[in-house]
This record gives C-alpha cells, sequence and structure tokens, in this order.
C-alpha cells in the first residue's frame, strides 16, 4: 500500500512539517547533549553522562528521518533509516550499561548537578511537545521512520524523570546509587526501542487516507496510524 491514499498536496504538508519538527529536535539535543556531557563529566554522573549520550543518538535518528525526507521518495530509504535509529539505540545502551555498573561497584562516586536537575526539569517541558507533533504527523503520512524517531523523542521525556529522580535523590539524600540505576533504566528502555525499530514495529505500513479518515486494508490494529482524533 503506499501514500496514494493521502492527497499528494496534504501529502507535500505532511513531509515539509516532519523536516521542520526534525530540524527543531536536532538543534534541541545538540545544546542538550553538549550541556548535559559537560555536566555529567563534572559530577562524574552515569546517569547524566548516558542523557547526554541520548541526547546524541536522538540526533542521529533526526538525522535519519531528515535524510530520508529529502529524497523524492522517501518511502525508498524508511528501512534504512530505522535500522540507524535501532543502531543508536543499541550503542546507547551498551555503554550506559557498562558505565552504571562501574558506579554501582564503586568505581566512580556521582556528585551533586544543580545543572543536571536544571536540564532534566526543561527537557521534561520541551520533548513531550516535540513527540507529539512528530508522531502525529508520522501517523497520518504512514511513516513508520517518522513514528519511531517521535517515540525515540518521547522516551527522552521518560529517561529526564528518571534522570531528574537519580540526581534529586543524589542531591537531597545522598543517595548516589540512584544515579547508577536511572542510568539502568536508560539502557532498558533503550533496547526494548531500539528492538521496536529494528523490527520496524513502530507503525503500520499502511498510511491513513485523510479524505475518509480510514487505515487502508492489513493496516496494525493498535491505532498506531488511526485518524486524529477518531
Amino acid at each position: 500500500m503506499t501514500l496514494e491514499l493521502v492527497a499528494p498536496s496534504r501529502r507535500d504538508v505532511l513531509r515539509r512539517r516532519v523536516r521542520i519538527v526534525v530540524a527543531i529536535t536536532i538543534a534541541w539535543n545538540l545544546v542538550e547533549a553538549v550541556v548535559a556531557l559537560i555536566a555529567g563529566g563534572v559530577a562524574s554522573s552515569t546517569a547524566l553522562i548516558g542523557f547526554g549520550l541520548d541526547s546524541i543518538v536522538e540526533v542521529l535518528s533526526a538525522a535519519a528521518v531528515a535524510w530520508q525526507f529529502a529524497a523524492p521518495d522517501p518511502e525508498r530509504r524508511e528501512k534504512v533509516a530505522l535500522r540507524v535509529i535501532a543502531v543508536s539505540f543499541f550503542a546507547l545502551a551498551a555503554y550506559v550499561s557498562v558505565d552504571a555498573v562501574l558506579s554501582l561497584v564503586g568505581l566512580r562516586e556521582p556528585e551533586h548537578s544543580p545543572v543536571g536537575i536544571v536540564l532534566a526539569a526543561l527537557s521534561l517541558v520541551v520533548m513531550p511537545l516535540l513527540s507529539w507533533f512528530e508522531r502525529r504527523t508520522g501517523r497520518e503520512l504512514g511513516s513508520a521512520s517518522a513514528v519511531a524517531d517521535s517515540k525515540q523523542t518521547l522516551i527522552c521525556t521518560y529517561l529526564s524523570a528518571a534522570l531528574l529522580a537519580g540526581l534529586l535523590l543524589n542531591s537531597l539524600l545522598g543517595w548516589a546509587w540512584a544515579d547508577s540505576v536511572a542510568a539502568l533504566v536508560i539502557a532498558v528502555v533503550a533496547v526494548r526501542e531500539g528492538l521496536e525499530a529494528w523490527r520496524g514495529e513502530n507503525c503500520c505500513a499502511a498510511p491513513v487516507s485523510v479524505l475518509t479518515g480510514e487505515r487502508a486494508p492489513h493496516g496494525c490494529d493498535d491505532g498506531c496510524c488511526a485518524a486524529p482524533g477518531r
């Protein structure tokens, strides 16, 4: 099933929206990555470093989607884009897991990080909005890679919450192990989402017709490509 179900003029608008939200996501995550990695290095925080690396992964993911939608026929590049997203997740999980274990066995002692706390709080506000916009657009367009990228952005929200909890527990209660636990949460979620992206399970292949609001035959049944508002 192709994107012929979506009116050509609407399809062009949706593709343009994907490119815009991807550009914003890349810009935000570049800033987020720099701040998190520097603050994490200063505080020896595995969770904060992992969060910074996740931001880099999100940049790679968004860049893969941008590369896909730069082509006249984005669907031909979708499988490659999904593979890039999946491998990025796996690399993140591997690094963060090793670093978290090193912290748990006492080879590193995370310190307080006010900068990290502020960064995590800001991410909790920004990332859900970007994820919602891209996911909504990707569903209507029937793009698995756009939906996969939006899920990665949404993951950043969950990771921000885990990071914030870990940093606050360490700062307020002196629970250094909370930092490593937050990092392991990041790793587990990254592995799960990497597997989904690799299998292409983030969205059904059949798009929704903006003219009828109906999903094409053989689409998924989990509501991934349901028409907005239905």
